[in-house]
């Protein structure tokens, strides 16, 4: 085969994404390659002055069934799949007239764009897969973030090293188990009856920044992200302060999605992914009363924490917070002069952010595998909630039996948490028993709750829990309920001329 003797370079061109396509091919030309391609990329190359070989000349086919059959062919998958240091093969290139192929630059229909069977490429991964194989003798490029390095390569050693088709081929193996996770996915989601939990799951996650360290300085740490998706934190800006490290993304999460619970102005204080500090707002400036009640709680604890607020923080709570060691303030936004008070504090991490948005699993790494659970929905549905009591809760009382449901199920348990007037007092949290975590939250309260309200994410198994909250003087209680000693955690709350809630939901967080 005359092509084949005379080792001219060919190059596959075949993208979705046209992005720097054409200086792509532009280079490659100057280098002395031959370039094969089709539909949309070779009128692109084309147009730009860059001599281009159709695939349809070298197949002999045209793209048939609606473009859905264009690279399918020996000429095509021969020319990615050959190896030259096997002479059966270089028998089969003569015999066939296939042109070995060194590049392949190829990346796939956007199918996350808009789900659907027409944008489940074919042709796009059997090229890409089929090139990554071949890795030993083609390099195989599927991300334009990628064009320059490769070109530079070239112009600079004449041919990628070993070591470049290697990390290319694993890009591009990484590359199409994301696409087939990405419709697996959405087969899952369109079922007419999804089930609850797939019966497989697919992780398909990029590393999308690196951290300071993990939970310790001597372990690495790093943050993934969903490959073709963003969250808040890839949209998130940081003022001031140093990088983050594993554990400031971790409890600045808990406390996002904590204060994005309510629909009023709040602030939510975080230690260790616990709320240490949690209140809403009122007055002129909400967001710095929130602060301030927050902060109030357990200042010792918010010692070193972080501080979330659901509102653009003032003047006013920016120089309250500034005199008070936190590792991470996070907000919607800033009002002027507000960011530069935080700012001039040197180690302190200011973050803009939008709201975060709905994760679909819970996933933690067992031996073997993983622990897999939906994301547990915090409900202040009123209509399946019973009074078990003779006492009703006031109005008022309704309100901070709510305030503190949502925030009970945002702490480790065992959990309590007593509140009063939208403000948490004392928060017990991660104790072996309830009783322990009751006796902790009135000791942080210290009567501030007096007449307020307590919150337990799980029922209360014998009394004693509950006579530990009514000595802290709370008026109302609200629990799940389901105890075998219901009725006698029921009496003792009559007999303290408690009101009391059963909302039939645990919310236990380990």
């Amino acid at each position: 085969m005359l092509g084949y003797r005379r080792r001219v370079p060919t190059a596959l061109l075949s993208v979705y994404d046209k992005t720097g396509i054409v200086d792509l091919a532009r280079s490659l030309h100057g280098l002395g390659w031959s370039l094969l391609s089709s539909g949309g990329t070779a009128r692109q190359v084309l147009d730009a002055g860059i001599p281009v070989t159709d695939v349809a000349e070298l197949t002999g086919f045209p793209a048939i069934l609606g473009h859905r059959v264009v690279t399918l062919h020996p000429k095509v998958h021969g020319g990615l799949l050959a190896d030259p240091t096997d002479p059966s093969h270089v028998a089969d290139l003569e015999q066939y007239g296939i042109e070995p192929i060194a590049l392949a630059v190829i990346n796939l229909y956007p199918f996350t764009s808009d789900p659907g069977i027409e944008l489940i490429d074919v042709g796009g991964p059997t090229m890409v897969r089929a090139a990554a194989k071949n890795h030993a003798h083609v390099g195989v490029v599927v991300d334009p973030a990628d064009y320059d390095a490769v070109a530079d390569e070239l112009r600079n050693e004449g041919v990628l090293s070993d070591g470049t088709r290697r990390r290319l081929a694993r890009d591009a193996f990484a590359h199409t188990a994301a696409y087939d996770a990405a419709i697996v996915s959405w087969f899952d989601a369109s079922d007419v009856e999804p089930e609850p939990l797939p019966r497989t799951l697919h992780l398909a996650l990029e590393r999308a920044q690196d951290l300071r360290y993990g939970e310790n300085p001597h372990q690495q740490g790093a943050r993934y992200r969903s490959v073709g998706a963003t969250g808040w934190w890839d949209s998130m800006e940081q003022h001031g302060g140093k990088g983050l490290s594993y554990l400031n993304l971790y409890d600045t999460e808990a406390a996002w999605r904590l204060v994005h619970r309510f629909d009023t102005t709040a602030c939510v204080i975080v230690k260790h992914a616990n709320p240490c500090g949690v209140a809403l707002g009122s007055g002129a400036d909400a967001v710095h009363d929130a602060y301030a009640k927050a902060n109030a709680c357990d200042p010792v604890s918010a010692f070193g924490g972080i501080v979330a607020v659901n509102a653009p923080v003032t003047v006013a709570m920016a120089e309250e917070l500034a005199p008070v060691f936190t590792e991470v303030v996070v907000a919607p936004g800033y009002e002027p002069g507000a960011l530069e008070v935080l700012t001039a504090k040197k180690n302190l991490r200011v973050i803009t952010a939008r709201a975060p948005g709905p994760v679909p699993f819970d996933v933690r790494p067992i031996d073997g595998g993983l622990l897999v659970q939906q994301p547990d929905p915090v409900s202040i549905d009123r209509t399946d909630w019973r009074v078990v009591t003779d006492l009703q809760p006031t109005d008022a009382q309704w309100d901070d039996l709510v305030f503190a449901w949502q925030v009970c199920a945002a702490v480790s348990s065992n959990a309590i948490v007593y509140a009063k007037d939208a403000q948490a007092f004392g928060i017990g949290a991660g104790q072996q028993n309830r009783l322990d975590s009751a006796r902790l939250a009135a000791e942080r309260s210290a009567g501030r709750a007096h007449g307020g309200v307590c919150a337990s994410d799980a029922f209360f198994p014998f009394r004693d829990g509950l006579d530990a909250t009514a000595a802290a003087g709370v008026a109302a209680v609200i629990q799940p309920g389901g105890s075998v000693r219901d009725d006698e955690v029921i009496a003792a709350a009559d007999e303290h001329g408690l009101a009391m809630v059963f909302t039939g939901e645990r919310h236990f967080r380990h």
